[in-house]
C-alpha cells in the first residue's frame, strides 16, 4: 500500500476547511497545511488535523505557495486538494482501493475535477487534473495564476472525482489583479498566461480585453489544442456578448480547424442561424451539438459543460421545430430536455404549452 501526503494552501477558510479535511482525513498517512495569511480561524481549524502548519509569507504566487507546501511532503505519493474541494463517499472508497492496488511505476495519477453539479448532484462541468504524484519525482508547480503541476513519465488516468463546492457568492478580482500587476511590471506572459489572462477578462465581463488576449494567445501557435478551441468559443461568447456576430462566427468556424466541432460550437453557430430564423439551418447544428460525444472530449481532460451535449440542444430544437409549425418533433425535442432537467421552469412552461397546441390541433 502507498502512502500519501496531503499538501494544502489556504487562506481565510474557516467556512470550508473542516469539510474537506474530514472527507479525505481518512485517506491520506500525512496532513500538510500551508497558511499564506489568514486573519480568521482557519489555522485553529487547521490544528484540529494536524500539527504539520506552515506559514508561507503571499508574493503573489499560487505556484510558489504550493511548491513551498509539496516541499513538506515525507510520503511516497503526495495529494494536493483546495480547501473548498470535498471527497464525495463513492470516491473515497475508491481512493482507498487504489492506495492499496496502485502500480508505484505510475509517477502521477490523474483525477476528474468536478467543477459544478446541479441541484440532483450530476456533474455540469469538469476536466482532469494530476492530482497524486510521486514524492520522489520532485514536480514544480509552474504559473503565479492558474498554476499547473509540470508532470512527466507514466500517468495512470482514474475514474476518481474531486468535487469543488466553493462557499464563495462573488468571484474574487485576486487572478486578475496579480495578471494586472504583471502586465504593468513588463511581465513577458507565455501563451497559458495570455489563454488565461483572457479567461480572467471573461469572467469579469472584460469582452474587449478578453478577445484581444485571446487572439494573442491564438496567434502564438503554440497553446495545447483543447486550450485552442476554448479560446476560440470563449471569444465567441465574448463578442456575441458585444453584439458582433459575424466576428463572432469567425471564431468559431476557425475553432473547426483544429479538431472535430465541439457541442458548444455548433450550438452557437445554432443560435446565430435561429436569429436570422434560418430554422432549418440552426436545426442542423443543433442536431450536431445533440449529436456530439462529450466522453471523446472528456478523455483529453480538457473543460466540458455537459449542457451542451444533453439538453440545451434539445430545448432549442423544441424552439425551431414549434417556429416551423412542426409540433410533435419540438415536443420530443422538449421531452428529451426533460430527462435532463426535470424542474427546468422553461421545459416545464414549453411542456404545458406544446399540449395545449397539440389538444387544441385534435379538436
Amino acid at each position: 500500500m502507498i502512502s500519501v501526503s496531503l499538501c494544502m494552501i489556504v487562506k481565510n477558510e474557516e467556512a470550508v476547511l473542516a469539510r474537506c479535511l474530514d472527507s479525505v482525513k481518512d485517506l491520506v498517512d500525512e496532513i500538510i497545511i500551508v497558511d499564506t495569511g489568514s486573519t480568521d480561524e482557519t489555522k485553529r481549524i487547521a490544528q484540529n488535523y494536524t500539527d504539520n502548519i506552515y506559514d508561507f509569507v503571499w508574493v503573489d504566487s499560487f505556484a510558489e505557495a504550493r511548491n513551498f507546501a509539496f516541499s513538506k511532503a515525507t510520503k511516497e505519493y503526495t495529494l494536493w486538494l483546495d480547501a473548498d474541494d470535498v471527497i464525495l463517499k463513492e470516491d473515497q472508497e475508491k481512493i482507498k482501493r487504489l492506495k492499496e492496488t496502485l502500480d508505484t511505476s505510475y509517477d502521477s495519477v490523474q483525477m476528474v475535477y468536478v467543477l459544478a453539479t446541479d441541484e440532483n448532484g450530476i456533474p455540469v462541468s469538469s476536466l482532469s487534473r494530476n492530482r497524486l504524484v510521486k514524492t520522489a519525482r520532485q514536480y514544480k508547480w509552474i504559473g503565479a495564476v492558474h498554476e499547473f503541476l509540470d508532470v512527466s513519465g507514466p500517468i495512470f488516468h482514474s475514474d476518481i472525482c474531486i468535487t469543488h463546492r466553493s462557499a464563495k457568492t462573488t468571484k474574487s478580482d485576486r487572478n486578475l489583479r496579480i495578471y494586472e500587476k504583471q502586465l504593468k511590471d513588463g511581465h513577458e506572459f507565455s501563451p497559458r498566461d495570455l489563454y488565461y489572462f483572457g479567461n480572467e477578462c471573461m469572467d469579469h465581463g472584460l469582452f474587449e480585453r478578453a478577445v484581444e488576449n485571446y487572439r494573442s494567445f491564438l496567434d502564438t501557435k503554440r497553446g495545447w489544442v483543447e486550450d485552442c478551441i476554448r479560446a476560440c468559443d470563449q471569444a465567441a461568447e465574448a463578442l456575441l456578448q458585444l453584439g458582433r456576430k459575424k466576428e463572432a462566427e469567425a471564431y468559431i468556424l476557425e475553432s473547426f480547424t483544429y479538431d472535430l466541432p465541439r457541442a458548444s460550437l455548433c450550438f452557437k453557430f445554432g443560435y446565430l442561424r435561429l436569429q436570422e430564423k434560418k430554422y432549418e439551418q440552426a436545426i442542423y447544428w443543433y442536431k450536431q451539438a445533440a449529436e456530439s460525444d462529450p466522453e471523446r472530449v472528456k478523455a483529453t481532460g480538457a473543460f466540458i459543460n455537459y449542457a451542451y451535449y444533453t439538453w440545451l440542444p434539445h430545448l432549442q430544437l423544441c424552439v425551431c421545430y414549434d417556429a416551423i409549425g412542426k409540433i410533435e418533433q419540438a415536443y420530443y425535442h422538449n421531452e428529451i430536455a426533460r430527462l435532463y432537467q426535470p424542474n427546468n421552469a422553461s421545459i416545464l412552461n414549453n411542456k404545458q404549452y406544446l399540449e395545449n397546441v397539440m389538444k387544441e390541433r385534435e379538436v
